[in-house]
């Protein structure tokens, strides 16, 4: 198949795992942050990991939006479930989210919440249009990839004049978090690692382009690779991370040529720029507090806002103590350096968000890293 079993070489991976051996120099160390969580699943996947020098560390980074969703937000979309009879729409993943209390969208479906999974934002919009005396309310999140089919349902029920549908939008900004984790003093007062560079995100790069990525190689000389998802993506990426480290610069380059453009989609641009603004602030799981980082509905559609129609005040909540997924995001630990990783903590019962979505990295390390930490016996 065009555009992926060729990505899925195994001899090519071979070739480009010798290439970064011979690049990588033996008298140093890099560290690079793969920040989607995409790119984490395809390292765990495929064992690229497995083929890099000792010396070559990858480090995963925050760019999975159900990982960074704060408990706060899931308590909001329950109370609003259970005390205004709402029905509350959302992607699968977010079901399991573990909230205050134990709870979570899932069990409190179980007590009579009328939560249901959805595939797309559409199918929010198609149902408030069915049933018309029911208040539909779409719990939505995600990166900027999401973000524009979003806005262009919020666009789409202010034309039909669709009273009962409204959003509780949960987008989130991918510059912010990577500004967040190189400057926020108090992202390093809870812990940083030392980075050499970026992948940047392969489906967010396609909407907002490579142009904003700039910033980050000219004010804090870290360079930025944009990849794609497949594993020859990865590791062509992480070698031409080692070549810029190398040759001692910083720019934005673009391996993910066959989707990526410096200016993105400008028409989703547009779209999102029309419906949304930006929060002053919002909780990010992991990293606090981040200015700027997330948007809102603007005062044009606030009718589809579910924050304003409902007068939702939004309370923080602190992760479970036992939990790891905070210093995991932001790189500092590993999943094995969590305790209850694999064992009070799994897929089928999470105690944290990043081991909730296939894109998390306990998740991904969970289903196709576990060997790694088994011992090898000698014979």
């Amino acid at each position: 198949m065009k555009y992926v079993d060729e990505f899925r070489d195994g001899a090519l991976a071979s070739k480009l795992a010798a290439a970064i051996r011979v690049e990588a120099d033996p008298a140093r160390n890099y560290a690079f942050m793969e920040f989607c969580g995409g790119h984490t699943h395809a390292i765990s996947r495929y064992g690229v990991t497995d083929l890099l020098p000792a010396n070559v560390r990858m480090i995963h980074g925050p760019g999975c939006p159900v990982c960074v969703l704060p408990i706060g937000r899931i308590d909001m979309a329950i109370r609003l479930a259970l005390a205004e009879n709402v029905t509350i729409l959302t992607y699968g993943d977010c079901l399991r989210v573990p909230a205050s209390n134990g709870q979570s969208m899932l069990k409190a479906k179980a007590r009579g919440a009328d939560i249901r999974m959805v595939y797309s934002a559409a199918d929010a919009l198609a149902l408030a249009q069915r049933e018309p005396e029911r208040q539909v309310v779409f719990f939505a999140i995600g990166f900027e990839t999401t973000t524009p089919p979003t806005a262009l349902v919020i666009r789409q029920a202010k034309a039909l004049g669709l009273a009962n549908f409204s959003v509780l939008c949960n987008h989130v900004l991918t510059p912010s978090a990577i500004m967040t984790i190189l400057e926020s003093p108090e992202v390093r007062e809870l812990g940083t690692v030392p980075l050499d560079g970026f992948i940047g995100p392969a489906h967010v790069s396609t909407v907002i382009g490579s142009r904003p990525y700039a910033f980050f190689a000219e004010e804090y000389r870290k360079p930025v690779v944009i990849a794609g998802f497949e594993p020859l993506d990865v590791m062509q990426a992480i070698r031409m991370l080692v070549r810029q480290v190398n040759e001692g610069r910083a720019e934005v380059e673009n391996e993910f040529t066959r989707a990526v453009t410096e200016d993105g989609n400008r028409k989703a641009q547009a779209l999102v720029s029309e419906v949304f603004e930006l929060r002053r602030s919002f909780e990010w799981r992991g990293l606090r507090e981040v200015p700027y980082s997330a948007l809102k509905i603007r005062k044009a559609f606030a009718e589809h806002d579910a924050e304003a129609r409902f007068g939702l005040a939004y309370q923080s909540v602190p992760d479970n103590k036992a939990c790891e997924c905070g210093a995991i995001l932001r790189g500092v630990k590993k999943p094995t350096d969590c305790k209850i990783f694999g064992t009070v903590c799994t897929p089928e019962n999470p105690m944290g968000s990043c081991m909730v979505s296939s894109e998390g990295a306990c998740a991904a390390h969970y289903n196709f890293g576990r060997f790694r930490d088994i011992p090898v016996v000698a014979a």
